[in-house]
């Protein structure tokens, strides 16, 4: 019997979120970053690269998966587990590897490369076991780190990009008011989650009918649970007068967007309303500042020095905003777009950035909870635009 190490498995229309223009453009784009960096193959390996590049979201569950790009070609790498699925879902071509033989993934890989070319890849995805085996089977001539100027490019984001971004916001808010609409005293965190994940995937899946359909979730905190932005969901009973952070994250093709706000069940004592209010006032300030020309890291000196004088930039517990595009809370983050004191990338027309201040006040004060509010906002070439609809604030959001 003949046992490949690899081969073609190409079968079913082929479905993917953007046209084949879109990826085109990116992938002319990258190819003039290689050219640039004397790179002949791109060997990408994470899952964020290998999506916005081809559009293809990989499941690795223990198996390496990646797209090379060489001058010419663009072709995904996938397991044979997956059969005809990774084909149909990317740009290019693809190659399906075996498991009869261990290696058989660099094998494939180096099918397209062919030996001793200059090669690129992913510093901060590849591990050292595999970037050992990319030596040994590929004997690049040089390799170069290819990560920061993909990463780069991700920044920008396309008019396509933008208006799928556009449509995860308004699922978000659809998600928000699932929420909003299911709290109520007696219920658990994870009562009111699936509310909001249910909502936003069954509107996603009318948006986008051909889609593949995965990793929506919900972070809905209640009380002590809101100390932390990343805090999973738990079973606590919600009880009146409990500070509540709900976070809705639809997912669509890979591209994450977000929801994020403050809010109290029934009644809200006037300590916490202080700093909900002062919470508020420096998102609103914050939103202000973004706009094309200002630094990340004006900004967040900016909103330092308006927290700092109302007394609360002790309870600042991490950065003011971040990029969106392909990400998720277990892959991809386009580091250079966030607003941190040591990030000093000036805003431009096209990118995508969120606002979203928070304030951690300790058990045992007055007010004591996370207070978070968040929303995604597109920079224009005169300013910026809000694409998140939910309201924000006291005045809304005493359920």
């Amino acid at each position: 019997m003949d046992r490949p190490d690899y081969y073609r498995f190409h079968q079913g229309a082929r479905v993917l979120p953007f046209d084949a223009a879109e990826y085109d453009a990116r992938l002319a784009g990258l190819r003039a970053r290689m050219a640039e960096a004397g790179v002949e193959a791109c060997v990408f390996t994470s899952m964020h690269s290998v999506a916005y590049y081809s559009g293809f979201l990989y499941c690795a569950f223990g198996r390496p998966y990646a797209l090379v790009v060489t001058p010419d070609d663009s072709v995904t790498i996938s397991a044979g587990i997956d059969a005809a699925q990774p084909w149909r879902r990317c740009h290019g071509d693809n190659i399906t590897y075996t498991d009869w033989r261990r290696d058989n993934f660099w094998r494939a890989i180096l099918s397209v490369t062919g030996p001793g070319r200059a090669i690129g890849y992913e510093a901060d995805h590849l591990p050292v076991a595999q970037k050992a085996l990319l030596e040994a089977f590929l004997s690049p001539a040089a390799v170069t780190d290819i990560a920061p100027a993909a990463m780069r490019q991700r920044m920008h984001k396309s008019a396509a990009e933008i208006a799928l971004i556009r449509q995860g916001a308004a699922v978000a808010d659809i998600g928000g008011c699932a929420i909003r609409e299911a709290i109520r005293p007696g219920l658990r965190e994870i009562d009111v989650a699936m509310a909001g994940r249910d909502a936003m995937e069954l509107e996603i899946a009318r948006r986008f009918p051909e889609a593949e359909y995965r990793d929506t979730w919900v972070w809905f905190q209640s009380g002590p649970n809101t100390d932390g932005a990343h805090n999973p969901v738990t079973a606590r009973v919600l009880e009146r007068g409990d500070i509540l952070s709900l976070n809705a994250f639809p997912m669509i093709s890979g591209y994450y967007t977000a929801l994020e706000r403050t809010m109290f069940v029934g009644e809200v004592d006037e300590a916490s309303r202080a700093i909900w209010e002062a919470n508020v006032a420096a998102h609103d300030y914050g939103m202000r500042l973004l706009k094309p020309g200002a630094r990340c890291s004006e900004v967040t000196e900016k909103i330092n020095a308006f927290l700092a004088a109302r007394d609360l930039l002790q309870y600042r517990t991490f950065g003011y905003g971040h990029s969106f595009g392909v990400l998720s809370h277990y892959y991809g983050r386009e580091a250079g777009l966030e607003l941190r004191e040591d990030v000093d990338t000036v805003l431009e027309p096209g990118m995508v950035i969120s606002m979203e201040p928070m304030l951690t006040i300790p058990e045992g004060q007055p007010g004591a909870g996370g207070y978070r509010e968040h929303d995604i906002l597109v920079i224009t070439e005169d300013g910026n635009e809000d694409i998140t609809g939910f309201p924000y604030g006291p005045g809304a959001n005493v359920v």
